[in-house]
């Protein structure tokens, strides 16, 4: 992991070793007061906490909640914190580490942030202070206290789902931008001029906005019209892609092609098509993103960036046991790619 350090004053202190007593310090209050701001804050008054939070956040500490011999016992538990545990793309994920983790005698546990920053600061607090032997986390964005935290924690951590030069300790994962530019390369190879890109809740997806900005830069590139994305405040599903269809459709008759921020939207699009008449590629052409089993089974076939999922569970277990066991690890970051399956829906 790469090192990073925290200042108490003058001195500057290793991650490992931020204790109660540098919270402390830095805050100027006893050790048993930062205690009880942790554990009861109500009891403490609202000055104090604000004292105390104000050196937490500084330092990056973090509570051990694992008492007495628990806290020396080494731990065989690995959380994965992922936006989504109703959405097969992070299950397929967490499937792959879990094959290697459950091999290797782990188990894991599992957090759902519904794509918010805050909550997945939260889950990050809770889950580290049960002191884990490592943690797998998708994304690279985060807010500055999780980083902290991460940063701060003497134990492994990979972040996954894309790919990045400057991970808070290792990452596996593929570039989202280099991906919206393929689909875009694919679609302007086919002939189409007029594209739209379609997601649902982006301000808060913000790997499908980086698949947008892939797609843009492709169109620039080709002096072509890009669209800004259409999204829609709702949980992306089947109906939700097909509603997105028409509704396009009937703002601008240019439209000849659509690149959905996943599959699940892009599928939505073909059987909406098929039950209003309209004719897929030849009205209308649909891409998608993530390359799900039922993409191949749709009339017509759909088109879409294929990401190994399972793959990069499995490499990010691989690479986070190897550091639990002492073992070099390999290369901090890990592009895995992508493929583009092309169907009969562009």
């Amino acid at each position: 992991m790469a090192k990073s350090t925290a200042r108490i004053g003058r001195k500057q202190l290793p991650p490992a070793t931020i204790t109660l007593k540098h919270v402390a310090e830095r805050a100027g209050v006893s050790p048993i007061t930062v205690s009880r701001v942790i554990n009861t804050p109500d009891a403490v008054s609202e000055n104090l906490r604000e004292k105390v939070a104000v050196a937490i956040e500084a330092l990056g500490y973090v509570p051990n909640r694992v008492a007495g011999a628990l806290a020396s016992a080494k731990s065989r538990v690995v959380p994965i914190i992922v936006p989504s545990l109703s959405n097969i793309v992070f299950l397929e994920v967490i499937q792959g580490a879990q094959d290697v983790l459950d091999a290797a005698g782990f188990q894991l546990l599992l957090g759902d942030t519904q794509f918010d920053l805050e909550r997945e600061q939260a889950l990050a607090n809770t889950l580290l202070g049960w002191s884990p032997a490592g943690m797998i986390i998708a994304g690279l964005r985060h807010t500055e206290r999780t980083r902290a935290m991460l940063r701060s924690w003497h134990r492994p951590v990979v972040e996954v789902m894309e790919y990045g030069a400057r991970p808070i300790d290792m990452n596996v994962g593929l570039s989202h931008y280099k991906a919206g530019d393929a689909m875009g390369e694919h679609l302007v190879s086919r002939g189409y001029r007029n594209i739209a890109f379609v997601g649902a809740r982006l301000k808060a997806d913000y790997r499908a906005t980086q698949r947008f900005k892939g797609l843009e830069r492709c169109l620039k590139r080709h002096g072509l019209l890009c669209r800004p994305p259409f999204s829609q405040d709702a949980i992306s599903s089947v109906e939700l892609g097909g509603d997105a269809l028409m509704r396009l459709l009937d703002m601008d008759k240019k439209l000849d092609a659509i690149f959905f921020a996943n599959d699940d939207l892009a599928i939505g699009a073909i059987l909406r098509a098929q039950r209003e008449g309209i004719a897929v590629p030849k009205r209308i052409a649909i891409a998608g993103f993530n390359g799900l089993s039922l993409g191949p089974l749709v009339q017509p076939s759909l088109t879409t960036i294929m990401s190994p999922r399972q793959r990069i569970g499995q490499i990010a277990a691989t690479k986070l046991l190897a550091r639990i066991h002492g073992r070099d690890s390999g290369a901090a970051t890990v592009d895995v790619g992508f493929s583009l399956r092309e169907g009969g829906s562009t």
